[in-house]
């Protein structure tokens, strides 16, 4: 049962057993084995592994159907020609995982790199995929990665091809999410694939290159590479070794048993080490000098690409770095043209993209930065080098000077790697779909918001975090495995100034010593926080206290954790490595660090703060890309995620004299969440292929998501996104614009539009009932005004309305026109206009109709764009009677839909903070059209949609060059 795919179990056991005849091929005996087998049982951990594998894998020669679904799971079985016992057996041992893979963009390649030639050249991964496994990762994690990686990996370009190529890349995962384990198993298959030259660019501090070169040379270059010839027995050989004052060295390093050379593989030579930043090739030139069995060959042909040993460096992305690196390539010849080569850059927004003005360059000439220019140059000087650039915030990469084609712009291939199981994200904080009143569960459970009338909560803050270490420490006592709480950390997160940095750090020391947390003041205060706070949210199913007393005995402890070494802060800031190289910070070889961490930018990019349980923010930007790096709450916190919590600005300064303005970071955050999140659910919704080709190239992504996100823009006001985007269709997804007009004379415009829609409506309540879900084991139900109208009324009321900043609907509107029987056929559609609950509702006349339930919304932080329009539950509904069309539910009074109706939901909405706002506007039983803004969302049914199933369409503004990202305005 090879990745070739699954094939006739009995017959392949027959023909690898010893017995001459088959004599019983009932395999009822099997099925008994795994209903009786322990959860540790080793066969059914090797059908576990082999069925995951099978369930995750993309695109595979043996089928058609979508991976991690039951269609898939149905067609193993029926390969494997297992009975309904068997399936029924397996199914609850080993259950289909149906969380989201990997979404890829990409050009159309040459397939090179199969799954039998992965398996026959996997000694680095193999390697790396057992390690995984003995540090716990589930069946469905190392499927999830292997299958991200290869995704990477097929999409290079074949080592062993006679012309040259270079293939750009961009994976974009999470927040410190886990993409350096990604990137670590695209090194493994890449090297094993034939790649002789990896150069992984791992951050602008030294901390930051040296934490990446330890993860690779623990987790996949290994003990006997790292020791070369050298004796692991003789004290004296291994002076000036890496990691012999390493505390993990060598038990956690990975382990070949000998040389890889010797096992019929290769070694890995690394030209940089955990200590030492590429200065210069130490043995000289020879450092690079390949050897080759046929020497009448070019490196890359098989006969001597793979007798040829890796060569692996992190480098700091530092000018003066880089181009020694540049100047020793230089040296080495035509041989350049020869490596395969792989360069991996980790955090690829951050420093790497050009940002100099398009509009200051001399005529002809590109103007780089500094790193961006010595990238450019390795690029040149290693015509087979593969760029793949790393980050979680893909905006930099994606849209700042798109144009220049000889740069890192991913013009081959977009990955979207997907939420990693157990991570704590955006989700977690922000309540995405919308809260109607009040505070949504993900802000009651994390968030604590600092205003003006709370003060600035900074006590309390740091009083959480001294009871979270204790409840950490309950936990161990109680049977929670103490590894993830190891380290235990607070970051206070107030400014860039490092002035300040060291005055807040001396105030928070203060603060300490008179907190009297092991007297009677402190108790009676951690107490009252533990009570109100901890307890109300504690995790069911992770033991906790069940009272402030259970736990006093363990604050003592913790509190002489954090305070170990005499202060309870680090001060972390600084643009030298002395200001990272205190021994308290060192988070892979000190036993505990237990601190507050006080500091700024540093502490965001690529630095892993680990045990992060208390976040304390209150710094302004008004970048996003800066913004969102600072979520360094996000992350992996097993064991303790209900612990965590992010106290945050919600009335701060930002700007001085006549530009001051006071933000709220916990919106401005969430706007930038919903960006991303945007950015990755568009990607995913285009990623299948139509007629076995892409929907969308890399290319075109600039212009689809820009439809989506106003302010993305081509980066020179002379120049257009060379993809125009033409159709958008939608059967059975939501079409909700965002961004509605703020002038007030357009928006009575608008609403005068919807007139003949709002007279139609009837006043009289309809009840719509939303049955159990996912969101609630429990029956829901709204009240609503309903109609229904024409196709060709909805559409001529839509295609009249205005739009300020282009016409955000117009991709919309191509599509919904052809929906009269062109294209697919609707005859109607049933407008919801629903009602707030009685206690809430607030009521008028909308241009003599009604009278109507008025909603508050509030743009976005510096948009046109307000965050949800449509309610989380009335969405719900919507899509049940789209998912269900020709069925209804006891007590819900809407209509049956049948195949050929879409729904409407429709919103009077003004725009205020607060419901005092919408009270004003409703205050004499009618709304003035140039108050109210008529919101819609619109959910064509599924039929909606021809054979093809093509959801996107696009033009070429210069049809010579179609791969072109952005072309000169005419």
């Amino acid at each position: 049962m090879s990745r070739r795919g699954p094939r006739n179990f009995a017959k392949l056991v027959f023909a690898l057993g010893d017995a001459d005849e088959p004599t019983d091929t009932d395999i009822s005996h099997f099925r008994d084995r795994i209903l009786t087998a322990d959860p540790g049982d080793e066969l059914l951990a090797l059908w576990r592994r082999k069925l995951t594998a099978w369930d995750f894998e993309q695109s595979p020669a043996w089928s058609a159907t979508t991976p991690r679904t039951p269609e898939r799971r149905a067609e193993v079985y029926d390969k494997l020609a297992f009975h309904a016992d068997l399936r029924k057996a397996l199914d609850a041992a080993v259950p289909v995982h149906k969380e989201p893979g990997p979404v890829t963009i990409s050009r159309e390649f040459q397939p090179w790199y199969t799954r039998e030639q992965a398996a026959n050249r996997s000694f680095y991964w193999t390697s790396y995929e057992q390690l995984l496994r003995r540090k716990g990762w589930s069946d469905a994690a190392v499927s999830s990665l292997d299958e991200a990686a290869h995704a990477v990996v097929e999409r290079l370009a074949d080592p062993t091809r006679d012309d040259s190529y270079g293939a750009r890349g961009l994976v974009v995962g999470y927040v410190q999410s886990g993409k350096t384990a990604n990137f670590t198993g695209v090194t493994a298959k890449a090297i094993d694939a034939g790649y002789r030259l990896v150069i992984v660019l791992g951050g602008t501090l030294n901390l930051l290159r040296g934490q990446t070169q330890r993860r690779l040379d623990m987790e996949l270059i290994g003990q006997e590479n790292i020791l070369g010839a050298t004796d692991a027995n003789d004290p004296d050989a291994l002076v000036g070794i890496d990691y012999q004052d390493d505390e993990d060295w060598p038990a956690k390093f990975v382990s070949f048993g000998a040389r890889p050379s010797t096992l019929g593989a290769f070694d890995i030579e690394r030209l940089t080490s955990r200590d030492r930043d590429y200065m210069a090739l130490e043995r000289g030139i020879s450092a690079l000098e390949f050897e080759k069995p046929d020497r009448s060959r070019p490196l890359y042909d098989p006969a001597n690409l793979h007798a040829a040993r890796a060569r692996v460096m992190v480098v700091k992305k530092n000018k003066s770095v880089l181009e020694k690196l540049v100047k020793d390539l230089k040296k080495m010849g035509p041989i350049l043209g020869e490596i395969p080569a792989l360069i991996i850059d980790d955090e690829s927004d951050q420093a790497s993209v050009n940002t100099t003005d398009p509009k200051k360059w001399e005529a002809g000439t590109v103007t780089r930065t500094a790193i961006n220019g010595q990238i450019s140059k390795l690029l040149k000087l290693l015509p087979r080098a593969q760029y793949v650039g790393y980050t979680a915030t893909p905006f930099a990469n994606v849209f700042v000077d798109p144009g220049d084609e000889e740069d890192i712009f991913p013009r081959d291939f977009l990955i979207s790697l997907p939420r990693p199981t157990g991570y704590m994200g955006v989700q977690d904080f922000h309540d995405l779909d919308g809260v109607e009143n009040g505070e949504g569960e993900a802000e009651k459970k994390h968030v604590r918001g600092i205003y003006d009338s709370t003060g600035d909560r900074l006590q309390e803050a740091m009083d959480a975090f001294v009871l979270t270490g204790a409840i950490k420490l309950y936990r161990v006592d109680h049977g929670v495995p103490e590894g993830p709480f190891r380290h235990h950390t607070m970051l206070v997160h107030e400014s860039v100034r490092m002035a300040e940095h060291a005055a807040l750090a001396l105030r928070i020391s203060t603060m300490w010593h008179n907190a009297a947390y092991t007297g009677p003041e402190g108790h009676a205060r951690l107490a009252s926080l533990f009570e109100k706070d901890f307890h109300t949210y504690a995790d069911g199913a992770l033991p906790t206290p069940a009272t402030y007393a259970d736990l006093k005995r363990y604050i003592s402890r913790a509190h002489q954790l954090i305070t170990k070494g005499g202060t309870p802060v680090i001060v972390v800031n600084g643009d030298s490595e002395r200001d990272y190289a205190q021994p308290d910070l060192d988070f892979d070889r000190t036993p505990n660090v237990w601190k507050i961490l006080v500091g700024g930018t540093k502490l965001s990019r690529g630095f892993t703060v680990e045990g992060l349980t208390i976040t304390y923010y209150r710094r302004t930007t008004q970048q996003a890309d800066t913004l969102m790096q600072m979520g360094r709450w996000f992350g992996f916190r097993l064991g303790y995620r209900d612990l965590v919590r992010l106290y945050i600005g919600r009335e701060e300064s930002l700007g001085r004299g006549r530009n001051a303005k006071t933000v709220d970071l916990y919106e401005a955050f969430e706007a930038i969440c919903r960006d991303e999140e945007l950015f990755r659910a568009e990607l995913a919704r285009y990623a299948p292929l139509v007629d076995g080709r892409p929907q969308v190239t890399p290319a075109q992504v600039p212009p689809l998501v820009a439809q989506h996100l106003p302010w993305v823009k081509p980066s020179a006001r002379n120049k257009m996104f060379n993809a125009e985007l033409v159709e958008v269709r939608s059967p059975g997804t939501p079409i909700e614009p965002a961004a509605y007009p703020q002038d007030a004379k357009m928006t009575a415009r608008n609403t005068e539009r919807w007139k003949s829609v709002l007279a139609a409506v009837s006043v009289a309540p309809t009840t719509c009932l939303l049955l159990p879900d996912d969101t609630s084991p429990l029956s829901r139900s709204f009240q609503a005004a309903t109609t229904v109208v024409s196709h060709a009324q909805l559409l001529s009321t839509l295609s009249s309305l205005e739009w300020e900043d282009g016409n955000v609907l117009a991709p919309h509107l191509t599509y919904l026109s052809q929906l009269d029987g062109r294209l697919a056929k609707v005859d109607d559609w049933l407008v919801i206009a629903p009602q707030r609950t009685q206690r809430n509702r607030i009521e008028a006349a909308v241009l003599g109709q009604g009278p109507f339930s008025l909603f508050r919304r509030s743009r976005q932080s510096g948009k046109l764009s307000f965050g949800r329009i449509s309610g989380l539950e009335h969405r719900l509904y919507a899509q049940q009677l789209i998912d269900r069309p020709d069925s209804t539910s006891a007590g819900d009074s809407s209509p049956v839909l049948g195949a050929t109706r879409g729904v409407v939901l429709l919103y009077p909405v003004v725009e205020a903070t607060h419901d005092d706002g919408v009270k004003a506007v409703a205050a004499t039983g009618t709304a003035a059209a140039d108050r109210v803004i008529m919101a819609f969302t619109v959910i064509p049914p599924k039929t909606a949609i021809d054979t093809k199933q093509r959801l996107v369409r696009f033009q070429t503004r210069d049809s010579t060059r179609p791969d072109a990202v952005i072309v000169n305005a005419s």
